[in-house]
């Protein structure tokens, strides 16, 4: 891809996230060379991460790297990749790709594989959760700004259009001032501990782009309807660390009065309905309903006085981006929408919207739930103690 190709795709694609653009973005590689890290029977490929580079002009996937040999093969063949690896540092070591996708959903690799991927000069998509303590987190971080490499993590509801739109609204008085968040997690089989982890990283993520960082957290972890003790601490069912809890409430303070609330309990699925949040305000409230291409809704009332009127959800008027293809709503172009910013970030040589600094501070709300829970105290952040909450 040429210079000139280059910054127009992604001014395109700079202008479609609505986000402010730089005054000019230095030369890029003609082409990235891009390599993928999976490992099948062990986190697999995530959403789609396999697939971040398929059909992107300027983008060559030049390997893919997967332990397990079927899997391997699969892979190879999903991505049309030239070549493929058992082992990721010999792959790193041999192409010295510009971009790598770090594609497992389990975190105990991820430390390891980001890290190999920056210290062989690649810029890194990482699934989420970012990894599986804050110290891992911090230490990614640092050497990214060290080496002036880029890391995205898939957090694909920051960059959805709704979300983009719901944030202009917001600034723009459309429910008052805020007051409040809450928010509930998919409250499945998972409800409690590995619900907070495994959905609450995109709750939080978005949270902390709606209403700023938290500054302090209280919380409950219940098991069978009793204070959870660390007795009772296991490993999740995908490994992202160890949970703890089959219900949980926790409650964060965030900058200018707003209370934020997240909840899992599966027994309260049925009536809180679709995984989401509501966020209310002086003036009225607003429902988002999560996925990677959210719907955002209004609440509001219909006829008769404003005790009286019947209460409902209806799109926001104006509001174009509930119109979107069935195509824009899929994982591959919530995964795309990431990576045009990341790729924009690599040339204006800055940090992603989906940055390896937001995947931290999403994982250390997660953190400081269980530190508050299980110490039954309230937890100032940033959280002093960088390992795990429930270790040790």
């Amino acid at each position: 891809m040429r210079r000139r190709e280059f910054i127009q795709a992604t001014a395109a694609a700079w202008a479609a996230l609505g986000l402010p653009r730089a005054e000019s973005a230095p030369s890029a590689p003609q082409v990235f060379k891009a390599a993928v890290i999976g490992h099948t029977g062990r986190g697999n490929y995530g959403h789609g991460l396999e697939m971040l580079f398929d059909g992107r002009p300027g983008v060559s996937v030049v390997a893919v790297a997967d332990l397990d040999a079927a899997g391997r093969v699969a892979a190879q063949k999903r991505t049309r990749a030239l070549r493929a690896y058992a082992d990721y540092h010999e792959m790193l070591e041999r192409e010295r790709p510009d971009l790598v996708s770090v594609a497992p959903r389990w975190t105990d690799q991820h430390h390891a594989m980001v890290g190999s991927a920056l210290r062989a000069g690649a810029h890194v998509y990482c699934e989420k959760p970012f990894t599986r303590t804050l110290a891992e987190a911090d230490e990614l971080v640092a050497l990214a700004a060290r080496t002036g490499r880029r890391i995205a993590i898939a957090h694909q509801s920051r960059v959805a259009p709704p979300v983009l739109e719901l944030k202009r609204r917001l600034a723009d008085g459309l429910i008052g001032d805020l007051l409040e968040i809450r928010a509930w997690g998919k409250q499945d089989r998972r409800a409690g501990g590995e619900d907070l982890v495994v959905l609450g990283t995109h709750q939080f993520d978005l949270v902390r782009f709606l209403a700023g960082d938290p500054l302090w957290c209280s919380a409950r972890i219940l098991q069978a309807g009793r204070d959870a003790t660390a007795a009772q601490v296991r490993p999740a069912t995908e490994d992202v660390g160890p949970v703890v809890g089959d219900e949980i409430d926790a409650d964060f303070a965030l900058p200018a009065g707003v209370t934020f609330r997240f909840s899992s309990r599966a027994k309260a699925a049925a009536t809180t309905g679709p995984w989401g949040m509501d966020l209310i305000g002086t003036k009225g409230r607003v429902r988002v309903l999560h996925d990677f291409y959210p719907q955002v809704l209004l609440g509001r009332r219909m006829g008769g006085t404003a005790a009286e009127g019947a209460f409902g959800w209806h799109p926001i008027p104006g509001d174009a981006t509930a119109l979107a293809s069935a195509a824009e709503r899929t994982v591959t172009a919530g995964n795309r929408r990431v990576v045009d910013d990341w790729l924009l970030a690599i040339a204006e040589r800055r940090d992603p919207v989906c940055s390896g600094h937001s995947g931290l501070k999403s994982l250390e709300m997660i953190h400081a739930v269980f530190a508050a829970g299980m110490s039954r105290t309230r937890v100032s952040l940033p959280l002093a103690k960088r390992g795990h909450p429930l270790v040790g």
